[in-house]
């Protein structure tokens, strides 16, 4: 197995929004604002190579929005998607597989391409994975969360017939639901940002990493109180944050951040006030153990 950091670039965020009921002189240490009260985010993604297959988690916002959606979001820096995978030494079309934590439009933006009045998958050779419970979910949207389940992103997936479902598995005492994806990746279940995201759990090398989306944005999200405002059901992500970062801890897990702008990993320490981060790095520190 091989595993590659994909920079697909950096947004901007309401920073408010992204940590919900915790006050701005705290959360501003963390994640500093600028004069539109905005935060730096990344839309970092994450391509595996394992058993002649070539995986890619999530895909960054893409760029077939109109400037005045973009806009909103404050695009910026020199990464993007397709850049990223040549400097690993791929193309689009070698990728084979591509599992959507979600189908909120930073994390699968970048599935679909508009060639000149058409919407096409942009990975002509991938199936692109979701879950029954979140597809419904997301095609069929509340009135909060709509904003964010963007129809061209969502539909083409199954008008071209790359879609498929991955079956969550029955949840157990204190753990969240999980199911195999691959004998190296497993994907657990979560519910209180968005109905049934996945989260990949890599098998790497004696380490286990996991691919934490918007369970945890950022590190600067890990105390438990720190839950996004966007969150569609707060008091179950405070629940599963609770699970999972005792189980990290107990089990020494890698967390892999999807949108921190700064750090791409972290391990985990227990302290008195309750689980706080031990050690930040970049992916790359493993990948050369």
């Amino acid at each position: 197995m091989k595993l590659h950091v994909i920079n697909t670039g950096y947004f901007k965020l309401d920073g408010g929004a992204m940590f919900g009921v915790v006050p701005k002189v705290i959360w501003n240490k963390l994640c500093p604002a600028d004069e539109n009260n905005l935060i730096q985010l990344a839309m970092r993604c994450l391509l595996i190579e394992s058993n002649n297959r070539v995986i890619l988690i999530d895909n960054g916002i893409g760029n077939k929005q109109d400037e005045k959606f973009l806009r909103h979001y404050y695009l910026n820096g020199s990464d993007s998607l397709d850049r990223s995978l040549e400097v690993s030494g791929f193309k689009k079309e070698d990728i084979t597989d591509v599992i959507l934590t979600h189908l909120h439009f930073d994390h699968c933006g970048g599935s679909i391409e508009r060639i000149g009045n058409n919407l096409k998958p942009a990975f002509p050779r991938a199936t692109y994975w979701t879950n029954e419970a979140h597809w419904q979910w997301a095609t069929s949207p509340n009135e909060r969360e709509k904003a964010s389940f963007l129809k061209e992103n969502i539909f083409p997936l199954e008008e071209y017939g790359v879609l498929k479902m991955i079956a969550a598995g029955e949840k157990k005492a204190n753990t969240l639901p999980s199911a195999s994806f691959s004998d190296e990746i497993d994907i657990r279940f979560c519910f209180g940002h968005t109905n049934a995201m996945m989260l990949p759990q890599i098998n790497y090398n004696g380490h286990t990493i996991v691919f934490v989306a918007d369970l945890l944005p950022t590190v600067g999200h890990i105390p438990l109180p720190y839950v996004m405002g966007y969150d569609m059901f707060p008091m179950e992500t405070l629940k599963e944050k609770k699970e999972f970062l005792a189980e990290a801890v107990e089990k020494n897990y890698i967390l892999f951040f999807e949108h921190d702008p700064v750090y791409e990993c972290c391990t985990l320490k227990m302290t008195d006030k309750g689980v706080r981060v031990n050690e930040t790095f970049s992916l790359s520190k493993i990948l050369t153990d």
